[in-house]
C-alpha cells in the first residue's frame, strides 16, 4: 500500500495558525489521547471514537476518517505562506502518538513536499513509537507539565516517568529540534518552585534552547457542556500577566533557556 493511503482519524484542520511552530502553520488535530488533563481545551480529542457534540445548540459530528493523501490536499494549498514565513504542517490533538503510523505518514508526506514539520505531543508512548516519526520531524513541541509524578497523575490521570525519560532520549538523539512547552495551570504547577524544577530539568536536556510557558485559559469550557461533561476547572482563574512575567523571570534566573510566554 502507498503510504499516502494510510488512514487516520482527525477532528479538525486549522489553516493560517501562527501558533504551534514557526511561521504560518496548518494544524491537523488527531483524535485520541492517553491523558485526561483537567484543563484540556480540546476534550473532543480525548476519545478516539467518533462523537456527537452540541455546538451552538446544534449536534456536530466530531471525528472523520481520512487518508494522508486527502489531508495533504489541504496542506499544500498554503505552500506560499509556509515559504514566506518559515511555516508548515503541525500535528496536534489529542496525542498524535496514539495514531503513530498515520502521524509518521503525514510528516513524511509533508517533508517530501518540502514542507516544514512540527508535532505537539506529550511523548507518552514507547520510545520505539516516537522513533518512527523522528526522521520526518523538524520540531518536537513537547509538553512537560510537572516534575512530581504523583501530582502529574492527580491532574492528568497518568504519572510522568515515561514522558521525562522520552524527553531525555529525544534530546540525546539530536534528530529534531526539541522545544519544551509548559501549560501553566493554577493549583497544579504555577508556583515559582514548580516552574523552576521544570526549567532546570529542561535546561539539562542536550540541545534544548527554548521553553514556552502557556497560560491557562477557559476557551474550551463550552465544549464540556456540548459533550455533557463536567468542567473540573470552572472555579480556576487564568494566571495574571504579572504572574506569567514573574514565572518567565524565574526560568531565566535558573536556566540558560530562551523563555517565551505563549507559543
Amino acid at each position: 500500500m502507498d503510504y499516502l493511503d494510510t488512514t487516520g482519524r482527525i477532528f479538525d484542520i486549522q489553516r493560517y495558525s501562527i501558533h504551534d511552530g514557526r511561521g504560518i502553520r496548518t494544524i491537523v488535530f488527531l483524535k485520541g489521547c492517553v491523558l485526561r488533563c483537567r484543563w484540556c481545551c480540546n476534550p473532543e480529542s480525548q476519545e478516539y471514537a467518533v462523537q456527537t457534540m452540541m455546538v451552538q445548540g446544534k449536534p456536530k459530528i466530531i471525528g472523520e476518517d481520512v487518508t494522508v493523501r486527502q489531508v495533504m490536499e489541504t496542506v499544500v494549498k498554503d505552500r506560499p505562506y509556509y515559504r514566506r514565513s518559515g511555516g508548515g504542517l503541525t500535528l496536534s490533538g489529542g496525542e498524535s502518538l496514539c495514531q503513530a503510523e498515520f502521524a509518521a505518514a503525514l510528516l513524511r508526506a509533508a517533508k517530501e513536499e518540502g514542507i516544514n514539520t512540527a508535532m505537539e505531543s506529550m511523548a507518552c508512548a514507547p520510545m520505539e513509537t516516537i522513533e518512527k516519526l523522528l526522521p520526518w520531524l523538524d520540531q518536537y513541541l513537547m509538553d512537560i507539565k510537572h516534575i512530581n509524578s504523583a501530582k502529574h497523575k492527580e491532574f492528568t490521570g497518568k504519572g510522568n516517568e515515561l514522558m521525562l525519560e522520552n524527553a531525555r532520549k529525544v534530546a540525546q538523539s539530536g534528530k529534531t529540534e526539541l522545544i519544551i512547552r509548559v501549560p501553566v495551570i493554577p493549583t497544579f504547577n504555577d508556583t515559582e518552585r514548580e516552574i523552576e524544577e521544570i526549567a532546570r530539568f529542561s535546561d539539562a536536556l542536550p540541545g534544548v534552547k527554548r521553553i514556552h510557558l502557556l497560560p491557562y485559559h477557559r476557551l474550551g469550557q463550552d465544549k464540556y457542556d456540548g459533550l455533557n461533561r463536567e468542567y473540573l476547572m470552572k472555579d480556576i482563574l487564568p494566571p495574571t500577566n504579572e504572574h506569567m512575567a514573574q514565572l518567565k523571570r524565574t526560568v531565566e534566573r535558573v536556566s540558560s533557556l530562551e523563555c517565551h510566554i505563549g507559543g
